[in-house]
């Protein structure tokens, strides 16, 4: 009677719902690096090192703990290309009698789990993926009779059901939502925490080779990798951040600047999201941070928010809506990503920073991934697909399941408004507020038209005229029509001719990748 149990690669935690009452004397655990996996979008190289390496070390933790681990290497001589075919030659190998597998997080791998009961003629149990505090039932019924699927409703009620930043039934402090707080400008004069990174070891080191060998063609760069790849790594870089960045990460979340690409940020989206890290553990360890007074209370906040608010919370919009999520294209644009978003060369100098360090890093946070590569994206009228497909390969902590909801939602309003209750739109005034990348750059960001102009201001003009009749009754875009209604034809005229020749020869810089 032997147990097949299928670890997918984000799948690294111990006490994941699979292994729950396994008895490691009658189970097989199976691991795996396929071809499909890495290549059905063009992953970052960095990502795909990742992975590999978490999930080689995960498998000697596992063999360490008792458990008979079979893995799949992907430059294995006889390496089954498809999780489908490994565990069908284990199914084979070991006369399985069943299959158990916790939940997958994405819809194409959901459709392959549960096509397996039928291929190898055993049952097969999928179980909930328990390292979510909200299940796909729980959210529905949160869901279900909501003319609006408000996120902050949604985080309140997490918040309630966690406890996190409660006292009795209300917030600490008072207040819910603290995000006002946490809007300040890219300052001169900073004192940053530094973080120490993972020097690779051999196992990485083997990964990294065949990752430069096989991969050759995809985005990014492997120079430098320092990916914590065990569970003790992970917790190591979350000791620096509670440490050393949360106390100050509120009120610089949303700074930007040139050359300093992690600020206060955690960086440790890609561990959680793997399984290497606890998110409701992490989450409970800044609220006692908080409740000790070493972190101000804008700085757990913000970031338990967006642990058990926007991640739980995009989780839940991605099954809820379906496979064809990643389709929508509700202002039905179709310009292709510009070259420079695999290359970074371009002149606009926040395009180029921020680009160029998703290449060499696998990594930007939340709001230059909003504010400056998904705004421009949106902007320009991008193909919303093409522009899920950019952030599903190039950032290290990309599933399908949190990536998707975020870009077609919230970057790119190509759901039409489910998500965000606006297009995330800014001219270059937003990002000169927010980042010291316009003192860089050869455009400058004053000026609306004429050669040397940002090209940001005269796009913000042009999509809000362009799109008129699809979001001219958005409430909350009522300000910036009130303005472009009081500007002079002429002068709407000029916005909009300067935005088309920059078009123009946006579309005639190449074919992109």
């Amino acid at each position: 009677m032997t147990t097949i149990i299928p670890i997918l690669g984000d799948q690294l935690s111990p006490t994941i719902s699979s292994l729950k009452d396994a008895d490691p004397a009658t189970s097989v655990i199976v691991m795996m690096e396929v071809a499909e996996e890495a290549t059905y979008v063009r992953h970052h190289k960095r990502k795909i090192a990742f992975l590999f390496s978490a999930m080689r070390h995960h498998a000697g933790a596992l063999r360490a703990a008792g458990w008979n681990v079979v893995y799949q290497k992907l430059d294995d001589p006889d390496a089954a290309d498809s999780f489908t075919a490994a565990v069908a030659r284990a199914v084979s190998a070991h006369g399985a009698t069943r299959i158990v597998v916790t939940e997958a997080g994405e819809w194409r791998v959901a459709a392959m789990l549960e096509s397996w009961e039928t291929l190898f003629g055993i049952p097969v149990e999928i179980r909930a993926d328990e390292r979510f505090l909200c299940s796909h039932a729980a959210f529905d019924a949160w869901a279900d009779g909501r003319s609006e699927l408000t996120m902050e409703w949604f985080y309140r009620d997490m918040r309630r059901k966690t406890g996190l930043l409660m006292d009795g039934g209300k917030p600490a402090g008072g207040q819910w939502n603290l995000d006002r707080q946490n809007r300040k400008p890219a300052d001169g004069d900073l004192f940053l925490p530094r973080r120490k990174p993972c020097p690779p070891d051999d196992v990485t080191a083997d990964v990294l080779a065949l990752v430069a060998a096989r991969f050759p063609d995809h985005p990014g760069s492997l120079e430098s990798f320092d990916f914590a790849v065990t569970a003790e790594q992970a917790k190591a870089a979350e000791d620096r951040f509670v440490t050393d960045a949360l106390p100050a990460f509120g009120d610089n979340q949303d700074a930007m600047v040139t050359g300093e690409p992690l600020l206060w940020h955690a960086h440790l989206s890609p561990y959680i999201n793997a399984g290497l890290l606890d998110p409701l553990a992490l989450c409970r360890r800044v609220d006692a941070e908080y409740r000790a007074g070493r972190v101000p209370l804008n700085s757990a906040e913000g970031f338990i928010r967006q642990i058990i608010g926007w991640r739980e919370y995009m989780r839940g919009i991605y099954w809820r809506e379906g496979p064809d999520f990643t389709r929508r294209n509700h202002l039905d644009v179709h310009r292709p990503l510009p070259r420079f978003y695999w290359t970074g060369d371009t002149d606009m100098h926040c395009l180029s920073e921020v680009i160029g360090q998703t290449l060499d890093l696998a990594y930007a946070h939340h709001i230059q991934r909003l504010m400056v590569t998904g705004n421009f994206a949106l902007l320009i009228g991008a193909d919303p697909h093409a522009v899920h497909t950019w952030y599903l390969e190039v950032y290290a902590d990309a599933y399908e399941w949190v990536e998707a909801p975020n870009v077609i939602g919230m970057s790119q309003f190509a759901d039409g408004g489910l998500i965000g209750s606006k297009p995330y739109i800014s001219s270059g005034a937003y990002i000169n507020r927010m980042s010291d990348y316009c003192g860089g750059c050869r455009y400058k960001v004053t000026e609306r038209t004429g050669p040397d102009a940002c090209p940001f201001n005269a796009l913000y003009w042009d999509f809000l005229a362009r799109n008129r009749d699809r979001i001219g009754r958005n409430r909350r875009l009522a300000g910036p029509y009130r303005t472009l209604d009081r500007m002079a034809p002429e002068t709407v005229d000029g916005l909009r001719r300067q935005a088309a020749d920059f078009l123009d020869t946006l579309d005639a810089s190449g074919a992109p990748y």
